[in-house]
């Protein structure tokens, strides 16, 4: 990736971190540790993979994303602010009787492709519209976003399976692997380890990448392969941007009060001006 490139990713991967820490205190309520580390993951695909456009929202050749993990839909809603789906004004009502912006995903809300929110029903919604992709002659391309928590619902090995079966090489999954769930370390919860053998063992292509560092998702991003699924594990850091909140489990569903907000904008809002420096 060349370094122009890389540098605007950067940015406003910076400024979808800005948006969900001011979506989620002015929510009182939400999930910034799982949003932050996957804003990397999300600022390379709508800004560099998918085909996507708000000017198109309803294209039906346009790629696809569903977010499986939807409890962090900041994450999301923050990403399609930046893209133009709609203000980064929406942002501060989040969670608000009325508002646009709800604690999951819904398909009315512009530029999201699938409710989620039910953990392990995400990655089964993908595999039905790759599905439809291959049948219909399409050419699209469908993206997933898991928690590596998640994948300790079985649903999730169900869909694994299908996708095999039916030879999705339209449909890459991504896991997000930064290793800690509501209740605590996923090692120590419910183990999903080894990650990358287990999807081997479905008939997947597995790749593995750092969910922080573009080149590496631009990497992992084009190993697809013809006649099988992908999936990307992801080493990630929770809270990744906010020094506080990094990888520390406090931060799955919790949201920081007027001076930790003041705190993380700080940190963040640094970040940022040295980059556009």
């Amino acid at each position: 990736m060349d370094a122009a490139k890389k540098k605007a990713l950067e940015i406003t991967a910076c400024k979808v971190r800005l948006g969900i820490i001011e979506g989620v205190f002015n929510a009182k309520s939400g999930h910034p540790g799982g949003s932050l580390s996957i804003a990397d993951t999300l600022t390379y695909l709508y800004f560099d993979k998918m085909n996507v456009s708000p000017e198109k929202a309803d294209d039906p050749d346009r790629d696809r994303f569903v977010l499986s993990k939807g409890h962090t839909a900041p994450a999301l809603y923050s990403t399609l602010a930046q893209k133009g789906y709609f203000s980064t004004e929406e942002l501060k009502s989040l969670r608000h009787i009325g508002a646009l912006l709800q604690g999951h995903p819904c398909i009315t809300i512009p530029g999201v492709d699938m409710s989620s929110g039910s953990l392990g029903q995400g990655i089964s919604a993908a595999c039905g519209m790759a599905l439809a992709g291959k049948t219909s002659g399409k050419a699209y391309k469908v993206y997933t976003v898991l928690g590596d928590g998640e994948i300790e619902e079985g649903q999730v090995w169900e869909a694994a399976m299908f996708a095999a079966h039916y030879k999705l090489d339209n449909l890459v999954a991504v896991v997000d692997n930064n290793g800690l769930q509501i209740d605590g370390r996923i090692s120590d919860v419910m183990s999903p380890y080894p990650i990358t053998d287990k999807f081997a063992a479905f008939g997947w292509n597995v790749v593995e990448a750092d969910a922080h560092d573009f080149d590496s998702l631009e990497k992992a991003f084009a190993s697809t392969v013809e006649g099988k699924p992908t999936v990307i594990v992801q080493k990630s850091t929770k809270g990744k941007g906010v020094s506080y909140m990094e990888d520390n489990v406090s931060w799955h569903g919790a949201a920081p009060n007027a001076e930790q907000y003041e705190q993380a904008k700080s940190e963040l809002e640094a970040a940022l001006a040295a980059l556009e420096a």
